[in-house]
């Protein structure tokens, strides 16, 4: 915006030449990009496939295999009973497959059952369903890093000791992939992504081919089965437990609808395409690896994965085939963290925009992602896996609950929105928070498709806390109800903080005169008018300052300062790569070279007080770090005006 567009108003806008130095961090993660760039970092289909997707793909490598440790406490002959499963985990992915469909074009601005839940349910159901994917997005990746290291130690046993650090690790190298930004993280995995796809597809094949040719055979040296007691007998409840591990197939099916922001123009129509190459991919290996995992006499072991004994069966051997699979599995199973690492961040923000979460983990790092909330995301991963170390099988049950939780209340959402739409007329719209309503002629069968989804999703829930309680279940379902408590406590705060500084039914008129004043402009507020009161009793020139991070939070802004500046001058500060310090310092620089002998340049800070010590962590005190670096400053003074809330 040029300052001859703000001809008769007292707002000027000022562009910085500051871009952020060169540093380690620039050396690690790339070149900062400027807010500008952002149309530029979105992927089509191909990436997107391998950002969103690769959680649910693969999850082919660890599902098969828990299906068969519960089905094992009954023996060998009940490995006939993953089969079925199996074919009842796919039906239940192509009803999934069609509500999410539903909700990418429904919702495009993503957000997935959060959003849905929130427009349609309600605030409480809404942060039930945050809670429970962020929960899921965090043993996401603990599962999956657990899983790929896994696979290294069924080749190379040697290491199994020090299974627990090689995950860590990985979790780090996959946080600093993803630092580096969505399009580029992107076509880093992608290769990866399809490579473990073609090795799949060739061994599935391949052991297709030679069972029906009657030449596939059976695992030679298969590992021992570890059975604590007795042999148990088939019971519903062992299938439905048995049911409840494979349907950890299904994680990451949400994860697309949530990341719709990323892909490229048309975003729902892409997003959509994506969702349903990743659903057909994961049914055909599923039901394949399944299949074949039984006729072959694979046994489920911590020693030596499904996946690896169905490779070194069909190949004959633990040649290069077998350990080119090997290689393609762990690669995607460490890949799979991704899908949370692209997902988690995203979710995070939106709920911390809606006031949820802090504020701070909205904030956009050098490279337009969600950094802070990436980096949150593999200091809690790796505490899972130190605290239950690296056992796939140990963090298995603490996994799905969540993530099924959250579809059910995605599916009870978009069928509420179908009833809504159901009761607008031809033509009619009604713009919501989300997404704009409008009527939809097929709202009765498209209600009843995820009525039908939500009463599914809610069965295999209750059967996800009943089976997997003992084993460590019950971890989550007290950790939802604590987040979403957590979450209600920081919404109340933030709620506080917003009354207290509203310019709703307020008035004011008292203003006093002195010397030179720079006052930052952080928002247009009740703490920011006592800023302004107390600028003016130190001089009558005054100039007011804002860096502006976000256009359109600016132009608000803007708008509001032309109602409540009182004339005052106000210089925008444009910062396109969303520096703050390093444009105001600039400006700074430049009045103190303009300034006049013994005269003192005072710089302003409003800023509200919380009286609570934990709520006061939640807002960012911007004169403490204006302290810091003009510290040693001649003739500046840097000055507090706190505003107290509760």
């Amino acid at each position: 915006m040029n300052i001859e567009d703000n001809k008769g108003t007292t707002v000027l806008w000022r562009k910085t030449g500051r871009k952020p130095p060169r540093s380690l961090r620039t050396w690690l993660i790339g070149r900062p990009l400027s807010t500008a760039d952002a149309p530029h970092q979105t992927i089509g289909k191909a990436v997107g496939l391998a950002v969103f997707s690769s959680d649910a793909m693969s999850s082919v490598a660890y599902a098969p295999q828990e299906m068969l440790v519960i089905l094992a406490v009954a023996g060998v002959s009940a490995f006939h009973y993953s089969i079925p499963l199996a074919f009842a985990i796919v039906g239940l992915l192509a009803l999934l497959t069609i509500s999410y469909e539903q909700t990418i074009h429904a919702y495009p601005s993503g957000g997935g059952a959060y959003i849905v839940a929130r427009d349609n349910l309600g605030e409480l159901p809404a942060q039930v369903a945050g809670a429970s994917l962020l929960t899921g997005y965090i043993l996401t990746v603990s599962v999956s890093i657990a899983s790929g290291v896994a696979q290294i130690v069924s080749a190379y046993p040697s290491l199994y000791s020090w299974r627990v650090w090689i995950s860590v690790a990985f979790i780090f190298l996959v946080m600093l992939i993803n630092l580096r930004g969505v399009r580029e993280s992107g076509l880093t995995f992608a290769i990866p992504t399809y490579f473990f796809l073609v090795m799949m597809y060739i061994t599935v094949g391949i052991g297709l081919f030679r069972w029906l040719a009657g030449t596939l055979g059976t695992v030679t040296s298969p590992p021992e089965i570890e059975i604590v007691g007795a042999l148990q007998p088939v019971t519903l409840f062992l299938i439905l437990k048995a049911f409840a591990s494979g349907n950890s197939a299904l994680t990451g099916v949400e994860a697309i609808s949530n990341g719709i922001p990323a892909f490229k123009d048309p975003k729902s129509k892409n997003a959509g395409i994506t969702l349903i190459i990743m659903a057909t991919v994961l049914g055909t290996l599923l039901l394949g690896i399944t299949t074949l995992s039984y006729h072959i006499g694979a046994l489920p072991s911590e020693g030596e994965t499904v996946i690896s004994q169905l490779a070194r069966t069909v190949f004959d051997s633990r040649g290069i085939v077998y350990l080119l699979t090997i290689v393609s599995t762990t690669v995607i199973l460490v890949m799979a963290a991704n899908t949370a690492f692209a997902d988690f961040p995203r979710l995070s923000a939106i709920a911390a925009a809606d006031g949820f979460l802090p504020r701070q983990l909205t904030y956009r790092g050098s490279r337009l992602v969600y950094s802070r909330g990436i980096a949150a995301l593999a200091l809690i991963a790796s505490g899972l896996i130190i605290v239950f170390q690296a056992s796939v099988t140990r963090l298995i049950p603490l996994y799905a609950i969540g993530v099924f939780l959250s579809f059910t209340l995605s599916q009870m959402g978009m069928a509420h929105r179908w009833w809504k739409s159901g009761r607008l007329k031809p033509g009619e719209k009604k713009v919501e928070r989300g997404s704009t309503l409008t009527h939809d002629a097929n709202w009765r069968l498209k209600m009843a498709v995820n009525a039908f989804g939500t009463l599914l999703t809610f069965i295999v829930t209750l059967v996800f806390a009943v089976t997997k309680f003992t084993d460590g279940a019950w971890i989550v379902i007290i950790l939802i109800p604590l987040l979403v408590t957590i979450f209600s406590s920081i919404h109340r705060h933030y709620q506080t903080v917003a009354n207290a500084l509203s310019l709703e039914k307020f008035n004011d008129a008292t203003w006093v005169k002195r010397h030179r004043v720079i006052i930052l402009v952080g928002g247009v507020h009740r703490g920011l008018l006592a800023g302004l009161r107390y600028a003016r009793t130190l001089s009558d020139d005054i100039t007011a300052v804002h860096v502006s991070l976000d256009l359109e939070e600016t132009e608000r802004i803007q708008k509001k300062w032309e109602k409540w500046g009182e004339g005052i001058r106000f210089v925008i500060l444009e910062s396109p790569y969303r520096l703050f310090l390093e444009p105001l310092l600039e400006y700074i620089d430049q009045i103190d070279a303009q300034r006049r002998p013994n005269e003192l340049v005072t710089i302003v800070v409003p800023h509200f007080v919380s009286r609570r010590y934990l709520t006061s962590l939640l807002h960012s005190r911007t004169a403490n770090t204006l302290r810091e670096v003009l510290l040693h400053q001649k003739e500046i003074v840097i000055t507090e005006v706190p505003y107290e809330v509760d």
